[in-house]
């Protein structure tokens, strides 16, 4: 059972606190659930680190720039933080690193293992008792444990709202460090999930963005087999009045018949799916420990398009893994201009310590690993725009953002928030608000359009 709620005496009076989330959604959420826990234990939230006697920075730690972000943001604030300020490292940095953290960054007063993020209060509890060593919270834990019951797991950003149904990672990818990090997948409840969809109905969410480590794998820890349909269906029946529901992070060779089907006859669930394959040739995926089948990953694309004619297609492929040559290089080349995919993020290769990929040399060097990543972006800048072409003088759906200077910004059921396209429209429109544009223009990203009247 979580302790989140200690009253002891204390030394230390604290009474507010501020939240840096730095990295993925995922992370997003675990702040907003820390924000809840302290909130229901008494602290003030701030808007501004200045204003608080807290700073918690819930830390990215999933590849090197990650963590350096994340080191620098914590010695920024050390350095600026009052006498009478405590700083505390949460998120998966601070889990990647918790053996020399106070070697990274000076001034720490506490740090709190990511796997246990619902014990917050606790770690602010030690540093109102005793404040004269840094505590660091690192119990030995073998998967994430739950924050305490009634603690919403999403985070609502304008009329959108993340919402995590799984977290950790039961995959062996060879570069990947999250379940390390993270440890095993631990999914959430078919009902905790739907009670969150319910207070996200009734706070008039539009968009409700279901997110994991592995969207696809979701309930096989609880018994569900093919799990994630099962939850589509689920969420349908209790919040039939949230027009948008989208599916991120799912897995190749896991994309099922039965997914595909409710997807098929539902209007709510958007044709709309993140698939990162991370790389093409059967050969380097094998050394990723990826589905390395691609006559399958090809059949399952065809069976999905084929079923969802206006389905939007995202993927992340990474340059330079170790012993990538020009031949393997060039079959994922051939394979972006086949597919021709809505979407691609592409990464270069990082060399992570503690990952089984670490134990081979990392012989791409940098500069090949950036000349095809710019390579590969000029190839599918040209598909984009060919795809947004596609949609001139058609009607689309827009989740409107934001507005200025004449013009609205918002999104189309082809792009999730941050990573995707925008679609720009003529004229102030409240944000918000969901409405009816006609497509007018087209560019490499984004889309140009006017309101229908």
């Amino acid at each position: 059972m979580i302790e989140w709620a200690l009253h002891m005496e204390t030394k230390n009076k604290i009474t507010s606190f501020y939240i840096e989330s730095l990295g993925c959604a995922k992370n997003t959420v675990d702040s907003h659930a820390m924000e809840k826990i302290l909130i229901a234990s008494g602290y003030k939230a701030c808007l501004h680190p200045e204003d608080s006697d807290v700073i918690v920075v819930n830390t990215c730690g999933f590849i090197h720039p990650a963590r350096e972000e994340s080191v620098q943001t914590l010695q920024e604030f050390s350095k600026n933080k009052r006498n009478d300020q405590f700083l505390i490292a949460a998120g998966c940095m601070s889990e990647r690193e918790k053996t020399h953290l106070d070697e990274l960054v000076g001034g720490l007063d506490a740090a709190i293992s990511t796997r246990r993020w619902g014990e917050i209060v606790k770690v602010f509890r030690q540093l109102e008792r005793d404040a004269t060593t840094p505590y660091f919270y690192f119990p030995e834990t073998e998967s994430i444990l739950p924050g305490p019951d009634n603690i919403p797991g999403f985070a609502i950003q304008g009329k959108s709202a993340y919402l995590k149904i799984a977290d950790g990672c039961d995959r062996g990818c060879t570069y990947c460090a999250i379940p390390l990090i993270k440890g095993p997948m631990v999914s959430r409840s078919v009902k905790e999930i739907t009670n969150d969809a319910l207070q996200l109905d009734q706070l008039g969410i539009k968009e409700i963005i279901l997110i994991a480590q592995d969207s696809t794998a979701y309930g096989r820890d609880i018994g569900l087999d093919d799990g994630l349909p099962h939850l589509l269906t689920s969420l349908q029946d209790a919040v039939p009045n949230v027009p948008w529901i989208r599916i991120m992070y799912t897995f190749p060779g896991s994309i099922s018949d039965r997914l595909i089907e409710v997807m098929k006859a539902s209007e709510q669930i958007l044709p709309y799916l993140d698939i990162p394959l991370q790389h093409a040739h059967p050969d380097v995926l094998k050394r990723m420990r990826r589905p390395a089948n691609m006559i399958s990953v090809k059949q399952t694309l065809l069976k999905m398009r084929s079923a969802l004619p206006n389905l939007a297609l995202r993927t992340t492929f990474i340059v330079g893994f170790p012993g990538e040559t020009e031949k393997e290089y060039g079959e994922l080349v051939d394979f972006v201009k086949e597919i021709e995919f809505d979407h691609v993020g592409i990464f270069p290769y990082y060399h992570e310590p503690d990952t089984v990929a670490f134990q081979t040399e990392d012989n791409i060097p940098e500069e090949v690993k950036n000349d095809r990543i710019q390579d590969l972006a000029r190839i599918q800048e040209e598909i984009s725009l060919k795809k947004n072409q596609s949609f001139l003088d058609q009607e689309l759906d827009v989740l409107i953002e934001g507005n200025g200077d004449g013009i609205s910004i918002g999104r189309s059921y082809r792009d999730a928030p941050e990573i995707d396209g925008l679609v720009l429209v003529q004229g102030i429109i409240k944000p918000e608000e969901l409405v009816k544009v006609r497509i007018t223009g087209a560019l490499i990203h984004d889309l140009i359009a006017v309101i229908i009247k």
